[in-house]
């Protein structure tokens, strides 16, 4: 288990899902964490169970730049420097299965194009001004970032945009000791993906049963696959995509 004792690390989306996940295991393992999420009382939550001592949470849209800056800001003010990132805020809009480009409306393309894809760039653009050599900076991609999924063109789209922008960057701050990879993660029990499949459990329940491992994973499952490629353990990774989906694209 990697230690991040003194660390910093920022994470977008950390107020639930895997990025709350993720910031309680990096506090557990030592680490300072600067959260920003675009949901308020869940902020208040989060810094409540972890601790004021050890946190920075922020209500922050993703997709305004300014934001994004004024909150890393605030995180280097408060602690001096910035370890690593972390980029899991999205969204689907629509829900799966009600977007393709036929049905979904232009507004929710960008809707979804700005927070997944547009939103990530503008994390890592801001992160990248603080990052040193030795950090790491981890993106949230998904399995319909590596194949279609029906009705869901635009978050498709945004995710494969996510995995181009993370292996192109990585090949142009490699040289500055930058790491940069993302995770691919499959059905995974959070609150966004409990809404995109209610009213279709019988469904859900017979893909969960096809799948190699044959259950669902928790959140926690999952930022530990963040956390190993924020951690010095994974130091010779770069520009990586990790698939943690209980085999579902085997």
């Amino acid at each position: 288990m990697s230690s991040f004792e003194g660390k910093v690390i920022a994470i977008t989306g950390g107020a639930s899902g895997i990025g709350l996940a993720l910031a309680k295991t990096l506090h557990q393992r030592g680490a300072k964490v600067s959260i920003a999420d675009a949901n308020p009382a869940a902020l208040e939550k989060v810094a409540g169970a972890i601790g004021t001592d050890d946190i920075v949470a922020v209500n922050c849209d993703v997709r305004q730049m300014k934001e994004v800056e004024a909150w890393l800001q605030l995180t280097v003010d408060r602690w001096g420097k910035l370890d690593g990132a972390a980029n899991m805020a999205g969204i689907f809009c629509p829900m799966p299965g009600k977007g393709s480009i036929e049905d979904a409306t232009e507004e929710e393309w960008d809707m979804t194009i700005a927070v997944n894809l547009t939103g990530i760039m503008h994390c890592m653009k801001a992160e990248l001004k603080w990052l040193k050599s030795g950090s790491a900076i981890v993106n949230a991609a998904s399995v319909g970032g590596t194949r279609g999924l029906v009705g869901s063109a635009a978050y498709c789209a945004s995710k494969h945009g996510v995995i181009g922008l993370t292996r192109a960057s990585a090949k142009d701050f490699g040289p500055r000791g930058i790491r940069i990879n993302c995770i691919a993660p499959g059905y995974i029990d959070t609150p966004m993906q409990r809404a995109a499949v209610a009213g279709k459990e019988d469904r859900v329940g017979a893909f969960i049963a096809s799948l190699p491992i044959g259950r669902v994973a928790d959140a926690e499952e999952a930022a530990k696959v963040v956390c190993f490629l924020l951690s010095d353990e994974s130091s010779y990774v770069t520009g990586s995509v990790y698939d943690v989906d209980g085999g579902y694209q085997l």
